[in-house]
């Protein structure tokens, strides 16, 4: 086995439950009871999902993503409340601002987790767990929340470290522990093995990491194609991406210039929805969310507009980047020809990422 590639010390730190985690800071007479955050479950008729719940409430075997009206059915005496997405937020962005003060580099991957490299100043996994401990404390002090933290060689084993002890875990994997530690686990805990890859795992015989290490990777290659290396790697224990701060993407947008002008409006329609074919695409490659939509309009003269308008709730919604842009249009036509036309999204939020390596099956 190849052992993993890098002597740096990576961590990650993920919040517990930390929607409803908030709730009950904010709260504190919901202590010790089933919270769930999500949408109304309108007493079992909700068509809405978890979006998280309390340690309390998975007890009764809820759980994220399940949908809103079976959450009821499993416990109706739960709990419920609306996702305040602005409180969360402003949570998180302390959390993060905490963190990034025991980072040498640092990388922020959804609401409620982050890589941090320590390699630059702690050289040995003593003190990188005393750090840890340090980190958990002042998060708990400033905040008054719990996170669970892994430490680690690379990014994949310290995530899978800390999911291992929740809530309030620390669980740390040195070098000459990751085969020992990653073997007996079952397949579905590397990231983005999820639903679809993990039952065809099995029926090839592989359950666990271990079996997953020791795969044929031509047989591997020739079931998931490429991405057979990748869980291979993974399985190994070897992961080669750094923890990188992401760049801040403000907006996404794109624009045609035309070698004649245009007045037809099934033309500009089209051209509208070809460009919001775009602009969505690099949504999707960035894992945003959009709130705003907006046009860039250029007449044949130069002149040159532009509008824009806010949607009421964030989406990644492909129909609803092109509806706004033809209705936003709508302003211009008939007032000349154009020689440019633009589409974009801003106010981006950016998706949860937890699935941060493969694209699940």
């Amino acid at each position: 086995m190849n052992g993993p590639s890098r002597s740096r010390i990576t961590m990650h730190v993920d919040m517990d439950s930390f929607y409803s985690s908030v709730e009950v800071r904010e709260r504190p007479e919901l202590r010790g009871l089933p919270v769930v955050v999500g949408s109304d479950p309108k007493g079992g008729k909700g068509r809405g999902v978890v979006s998280t719940c309390s340690y309390e409430a998975r007890k009764f075997g809820i759980h994220s993503a399940m949908p809103i009206s079976r959450a009821y059915r499993l416990c109706p005496e739960a709990v419920y409340l609306p996702v305040n997405m602005q409180l969360y937020k402003e949570t998180s962005d302390r959390i993060m601002k905490v963190l990034r003060m025991f980072a040498d580099r640092f990388q922020q991957v959804s609401v409620d987790e982050a890589y941090l490299d320590v390699g630059d100043s702690i050289e040995d996994y003593l003190s990188a767990t005393l750090l840890a401990r340090k980190i958990k404390n002042e998060v708990m002090r400033r905040q008054g929340l719990s996170c669970s933290v892994g430490v680690a060689p690379n990014k994949v084993i310290a995530k899978i470290a800390s999911d291992m002890n929740k809530p309030d875990g620390l669980t740390v994997v040195r070098p000459e522990e990751v085969r020992s530690f990653l073997h007996p686990l079952s397949v579905s805990r590397i990231p983005g093995i999820g639903k679809k890859t993990e039952p065809l795992l099995k029926e090839i015989g592989i359950e666990t990491v271990g079996q997953l290490a020791g795969a044929d990777v031509q047989f591997l290659i020739s079931r998931f194609g490429r991405y057979g290396i990748v869980m291979n790697q993974l399985a190994n224990g070897i992961d080669l991406r750094e923890v990188k701060e992401r760049e801040e993407v403000k907006s996404i947008s794109t624009e045609d210039t035309f070698d004649e002008d245009i007045s037809n409006p099934a033309i500009i329609e089209k051209v509208l929805r070809e460009l919001a074919v775009k602009v969505h695409t690099d949504l999707e490659k960035k894992r945003f969310r959009f709130r705003t939509v907006s046009i860039r309009v250029r007449f044949e003269d130069f002149r040159t507009y532009t509008r824009a308008r806010t949607l009421h709730a964030a989406t990644n919604d492909r129909e609803s980047i092109a509806k706004v842009a033809i209705e936003l249009m709508e302003e211009f036509m008939g007032c000349g020809r154009f020689r440019l036309l633009g589409v974009g999204v801003s106010k981006l939020d950016r998706i949860d990422e937890r699935q941060t390596f493969l694209t699940d099956f």
